[in-house]
């Protein structure tokens, strides 16, 4: 995975200081959040010390074991109202195994659970797994173009463009693009009722 519009790697510095901040603010040691997590020890500290970046399924993991929104560990919260984000700013993830991309749209405020990004899956690719979610995160999709099947546990939708889902994210779920073309769809995490 690569990050895009940071020449400098600020967010992937970011990204070190968030997960760093959050799992000592969860008193959680690199074993304790690896155990909670399922992602290596080794591999935590990596990211802590910018040594490499993860991929969104192993940023998806530690998020959840944090108990916090995937953009709230791609950016330092701030305490402003109105928040503008200019597209050059917006944090933007590539896996480069698979070209999926992942931008993260929503500004990080405190106290609130809503985790909005556009995720852009290249033809035939597929996102990876994403782990279950605490119970009571909810998530929403919206189909900009092209068509996925989403898996939800043992469950499968396809969504062509123009539709959308929710579902209950309490179970291991993942993303197909089953079109030739790049498909565009925003995600929106819904975490306030486990707050």
């Amino acid at each position: 995975m690569s990050t895009e519009n940071l020449p400098d790697n600020s967010q992937l510095s970011v990204l070190a200081d968030e997960i760093r901040h959050f799992r000592k603010k969860n008193h959680f040691s690199l074993e304790m959040l690896a155990d909670a997590s399922g992602v290596s020890r080794s591999m935590i500290s990596k990211i802590e010390r910018c040594e490499t970046i993860p991929s969104t399924v192993i940023l998806s993991k530690l998020a959840e074991a944090l108990g916090v929104t995937f953009s709230q560990l791609m950016a330092p919260a701030v305490e402003r109202e109105i928040v503008h984000i200019p597209a050059a700013r917006q944090p933007v993830l590539r896996d480069d195994e698979s070209g999926f991309l992942r931008r993260c749209i929503s500004p990080v405020l405190p106290g609130r659970g809503i985790d909005w990004v556009l995720n852009t899956l290249p033809p035939d690719a597929e996102t990876g797994n994403f782990v279950a979610h605490r119970r009571g995160v909810e998530e929403y999709i919206y189909v900009l173009r092209g068509r996925i099947r989403v898996t939800i546990g043992d469950q499968h939708v396809t969504l062509n463009q123009g539709d959308s889902l929710y579902f209950q994210a309490d179970a291991d779920h993942s993303f197909l693009n089953l079109g030739k073309t790049q498909c565009e769809y925003f995600l929106v995490i819904d975490t306030s009722k486990v707050r």
